[in-house]
């Protein structure tokens, strides 16, 4: 199964941020992110052997328990080589990479490859497939300034790619697990 950590962030975020990108044009060649499934991806894991999967739960309830709860917030905006619109993301961004940290060290101890690249973090909000000028939309994000809210929790996360092969079909996410990080018990 192809599965990621991440933090989820509450409903009431994801949608003061929709509010926003709901005003957007839709932008040729953008393929917009879906609502449901709008996470800030810790380490990605790519297809996990089933036999694996008990390893990497246990190794990621150990990072969370490791894990003192933290205050994040939603601002800005910014872009990836043109190819993908991103919120930026404020408040103890260092206490978020040290999640990333253990949750990559999890998968890795596990003997999964991971992505191995400097974290950064963000909420992917579309992608394009070929470089475009997303700076009217990186304009139009800069003074989003979202509510403040505490990371209580590390989820291990299931992607289900689009089967079908209907045009702008997207990913479907769903929490496989989760875990209390160790200051929100």
């Amino acid at each position: 199964m192809r599965l990621f950590a991440a933090v989820l962030p509450p409903a009431e975020v994801v949608d003061e941020l929709g509010v926003r990108v709901d005003r957007l044009p839709p932008g040729e060649g953008l393929r917009w992110t879906g609502r449901p499934g709008w996470h800030l991806t810790l380490a990605f894991y790519g297809d996990v052997p089933e036999e694996t999967v008990p390893e990497l739960r246990e190794r990621l309830a150990r990072a969370a328990a490791r894990t003192e709860a933290f205050e994040l917030a939603l601002r800005g905006s910014g872009q990836f080589g043109g190819r993908a619109l991103w919120a930026g993301v404020h408040g103890r961004t260092a206490e978020l990479k040290l999640l990333a940290d253990r949750a990559e060290a999890a998968g890795r101890k596990c003997g999964l490859p991971g992505e191995h690249r400097r974290y950064r973090p963000h909420l992917t909000l579309a992608r394009a497939r070929t470089a475009t000028d997303l700076t009217p939309y990186v304009t139009a994000l800069d003074t989003f300034a979202g509510s403040p809210w505490t990371v209580t929790e590390l989820a291990l996360v299931r992607s289900n790619l689009p089967v079908s092969g209907v045009p702008g079909e997207r990913p479907r996410y769903e929490k496989a697990d989760a875990w209390a990080l160790g200051g929100a018990r």
